[in-house]
């Protein structure tokens, strides 16, 4: 039989959607380990209390892509990819909704950043922002000039950065602060652009602009054939030239970050910009093989990043920027 409706009650509100701390922490730590090594080993730099948010905060990160990309169920008949992906963002909306209500989403996940984000007061335009990246992923969005490529890379890197920067106990107000924050999330993911042209090629995705491509004359579609491998190394050095400038710009302000951050953060800041230059220095080879910073590489750059830290002031302090996070994103709204 149906209740009637005077004994039906409302979900009551469970912070981490009535798991525990230790639940939580436990199934991210676990996401966590799956993480690619330049994440591990940058977070181990940070202290415990950091540590564990930001491992739930990419444990949400992560399980947004997967269900973004479809990867969380098998495919319905007659679905195809983009009905797929788009239907995954809306879950996402749910879900990520539902968390920030305080409201359990039977994925802990979910419930983890439901968690955090109540801890540290995440705003809901900056989470907006984030999943917005995983909405122009579904839609088989392409940037058509330099500005759409560095929108793209703030949904993507540099929202989550300045989420990370929030949940680390930056200062809502403390815009300069989170501005360079941002500028290293875009510069990591630019490295990632330039280091996987031919792996996005091969799922039909390119984040050149379609502007820089007419100007190279490359047709697009056709910038990873063998004829093409010189011109396509020059637009590649214009991408690392692009993530140049955004690590800089976050290594303006490291000399401001507790110790531990400081070093967390000018270690990532070399990891992926040393990745970028391998791929700017192997020129038209760079797509022949996977480029990789190998873990010799990576803990003498933590080591370098030690020392840097350990200076106070920081690599590139004080250096003048002429832009703000606000210039890189659209209209807030999801």
């Amino acid at each position: 039989m149906l209740a009637p409706s005077r004994v039906l009650r409302e979900t009551p509100p469970q912070t981490g959607g009535g798991r525990t701390r230790e639940e939580l922490l436990d199934e991210a730590d676990a996401v966590m380990e799956r993480a690619p090594q330049s994440l591990r080993f940058a977070s181990r730099l940070l202290d415990k209390d950091n540590r564990e948010r930001a491992s739930l905060l990419y444990a949400w990160a992560r399980r947004c892509d997967d269900i973004a990309e479809g990867r969380d169920r098998p495919a319905r008949a007659g679905e195809n990819d983009s009905e797929r992906r788009s239907d995954g963002v809306k879950a996402i909306k749910v879900l990520t909704r539902r968390a920030l209500d305080g409201l359990p989403t039977a994925d802990p996940a979910f419930d983890g950043f439901g968690l955090v984000a109540r801890e540290r007061t995440i705003g809901e335009n900056l989470v907006g922002d984030v999943i917005s990246g995983f909405a122009l992923e579904a839609a088989d969005w392409v940037p058509r000039t330099e500005a759409d490529l560095l929108r793209y890379c703030y949904h993507m890197g540099g929202a989550p950065a300045v989420m990370l920067a929030r949940i680390m106990g930056a200062a809502r107000d403390d815009g300069d602060l989170l501005d360079r924050a941002c500028d290293l999330g875009m510069a990591c993911e630019l490295a990632n652009i330039a280091r996987d042209l031919s792996t996005d090629d091969a799922d039909d995705r390119c984040y050149i602009p379609l502007e820089w491509l007419a100007e190279a004359d490359l047709p697009p579609g056709e910038h990873l054939r063998p004829e093409h491998r010189e011109k396509l190394a020059l637009l590649a050095a214009r991408i690392v030239a692009l993530m140049e400038r955004h690590e800089a710009a976050a290594l303006s302000a490291v000399h401001r970050l507790p110790f531990r951050q400081r070093w967390a953060a000018i270690a990532i800041a070399r990891i992926y910009g040393a990745m970028g230059r391998k791929v700017r220095d192997a020129g038209p080879a760079a797509w022949s093989y996977r480029t990789v910073v190998t873990t010799g590489e990576k803990l003498r750059l933590i080591a370098g990043a030690l020392i840097a830290a350990l200076g106070g002031k920081g690599p590139g302090a004080d250096a003048p920027v002429g832009w703000t996070r606000h210039e890189f994103r659209p209209v807030p709204g999801w």
